[in-house]
């Protein structure tokens, strides 16, 4: 395996932070059961957006868009599931 430079390192964090960002969110409606508040459309959207940075992470063989967009499409595929199920 090679070493990974700093590029990759930047993308790394970066794919970090904002994949971080979302378990709050996760968090919050898996304890409350509450999704009112929650856009379905935003979501859907966002999902799809996110299934496709995965798909396109996975044809260029970029680990930090795959990394990243594998754990952000499941955890608003969480949200998604649940806005639908507690709507």
């Amino acid at each position: 395996m090679p070493a990974l430079d700093n590029f990759t390192w930047i993308g790394l964090i970066a794919a970090s932070c904002t994949t971080i960002s979302f378990l709050p969110q996760v968090i919050k409606v898996i304890k409350e059961k509450k999704t009112r508040d929650i856009s379905l459309s935003m979501y859907a959207i966002f999902s799809l957006g996110i299934l496709l940075w995965l798909i396109y992470g996975i044809m260029i063989r970029d680990i930090p868009i795959i990394l990243a967009n594998s754990i952000t499409f499941s955890l608003s595929f969480i949200i998604l599931i649940l806005k639908i199920r507690y709507k």
